[in-house]
């Protein structure tokens, strides 16, 4: 029996189907790293209370910005913990309320845009080579598929997002925007 990867058992399912489907974008640049990686959140603020409230698990842009669970509380479900994207440009905000919302994300088959979150589904023209697989996947898993009105995923998410600007403020200095 092998070790699990996470956990968190719906990253362990997401970990199946990649190893399944091999070495493929399912969603573009999108790909798991080691669970609890490091995803350079000590160029920030090396204090211990911000660096062990997040856990890294995914890359999600090819010039190295990445995803990390941020622990805003003690839950158990660590898949309901919102995801941050920790970007290579100095981007750090909140860019789901959970793992799910993210896998929902992931179908738009887009790199994020900076404060923006993901393009409109419609303007992705070219799939990467596991899309519909992973579409396939997560609704076989989840039942569910793209996001139905993108804009007000956004929109609920900012909720999330302005707690966790809050918390990391003790700690550092975010732009606003």
């Amino acid at each position: 029996m092998s070790e699990a990867y996470s956990p968190i058992p719906e990253l362990n399912l997401l970990k199946e189907f990649e190893d399944r489907i091999g070495r493929v974008y399912y969603s573009n640049s999108f790909e798991l790293r080691e669970y609890g990686a490091d995803v350079g959140l000590d160029t920030w603020s090396e204090h211990p209370e911000f660096l062990s409230r997040f856990i890294g698990f995914a890359r999600a842009t090819r010039s190295g910005s990445d995803y990390a669970l941020w622990r805003c509380d003690d839950r158990s479900d660590l898949a309901a913990l919102p995801v941050v994207l920790v970007g290579d440009d100095g981007d750090l905000y909140v860019i789901a309320r959970s793992l799910t919302e993210l896998f929902q994300l992931l179908t738009i088959d887009s790199e994020p845009i900076s404060d923006r979150g993901f393009p409109d589904p419609e303007s992705v023209e070219v799939h990467s080579d596991g899309h519909h697989q992973f579409l396939t996947w997560l609704d076989q898993n989840f039942g569910l598929g793209p996001p139905e009105d993108l804009h007000a995923l956004w929109a609920e998410r900012k909720g999330c997002d302005d707690r966790f600007r809050t918390w990391a403020s003790q700690f550092i200095e975010l732009d606003d925007y």
